[in-house]
């Protein structure tokens, strides 16, 4: 174990090195072995899954048939969904749109691709 290496979020010693990532085991705060430079790279956004950035008024295309919970009705793959809004959700849900027969949704961003 490096002992030189504290973790920057909370200050532990006892962060240890797994694979490519050091991990602190008191916060679990993860980083690269670049420690500070990779900290300071912005945040990507939302991404389709493909790797895509999505952007507010995209139109995107669902990927897989969805169930709508609560409901008997299913979102069809290949739906093209256009104009939507991206949507801080802690629940993973982080788009939020309108498809036509269903009405409003929210949708996560990993069952979509960019149209």
């Amino acid at each position: 174990m490096d002992s030189d290496v504290k973790c920057p979020e909370c200050g532990s010693a006892y962060a240890y090195q797994d694979g490519s990532l050091w991990v602190c085991p008191e916060c679990a705060h993860e980083w690269g072995a670049a420690g500070a430079a990779a900290e300071a790279a912005p945040e990507q956004g939302v991404r389709d899954a493909h790797g895509n950035p999505l952007a507010d008024g995209d139109a995107v295309t669902v990927i897989k048939d969805l169930k709508v919970k609560g409901s008997s009705l299913v979102v069809k793959g290949g739906t093209k969904v256009k104009g939507i809004r991206l949507v801080d959700a802690a629940d993973g849900h982080d788009i939020a749109c309108k498809i036509d027969g269903i009405g409003a949704i929210n949708l996560k961003s990993e069952f979509v691709k960019k149209a």
